[in-house]
């Protein structure tokens, strides 16, 4: 859970869950979990800013 005080242009995120968040320009976004609980995430930047964030799942054999 994200608590998002605009006034201040602050956010405070539950550290008891495991997750990922991509900040932009002033927001805040948590990026989905890979479905089958393996993989990753790579985040592309340009001009010094996240623009695309690729998920590669991985099927555990």
């Amino acid at each position: 859970m994200v608590k998002i005080n605009k006034e201040a242009w602050t956010a405070e995120v539950d550290l008891t869950e495991n997750a990922v968040y991509i900040v932009k320009d002033g927001f805040i976004k948590k990026v989905n979990r890979p479905e089958t609980g393996f993989g990753r995430h790579i985040v592309s930047w340009q001009k010094g800013k996240p623009v695309y964030a690729e998920i590669q799942v991985t099927e555990h054999l």
